[in-house]
């Protein structure tokens, strides 16, 4: 005798979900760093592994991407979250702009 392949009922009864009635709209920006000839690639990707909290992968591979084609962007968000990271790298003695 084989099992029975039919569906169980109970499982596909119909449920309760609830619906956000209201989206939020955020613009998003980059945040940018820029080539220059004064860092290093070591101090570029701490930073970027220290303030925009990037995997030390993906702070190479920006890193690599800013060296070769001048800039990158490194992070998105909402602009009050990314002007501090902006403002931290730019301590750092890194160029970066918030667009």
């Amino acid at each position: 005798m084989y099992p029975s392949t039919a569906p169980n009922p109970q499982r596909w009864q119909q449920q309760d979900v609830d619906v956000l009635e209201q989206t939020v709209e955020v613009e998003e920006h980059d945040l940018v760093v820029f080539n220059d000839e004064v860092n290093t690639f070591d101090h570029v990707i701490n930073t970027l592994i220290d303030v925009c909290e990037h995997t030390s992968e993906q702070a190479e591979q920006c890193t690599i991407i800013i060296h070769f084609k001048g800039k990158c962007s490194v992070k998105k968000g909402a602009f009050d979250e990314l002007a501090p990271m902006r403002n931290a790298i730019c301590g750092r003695g890194i160029s970066a702009e918030v667009l």
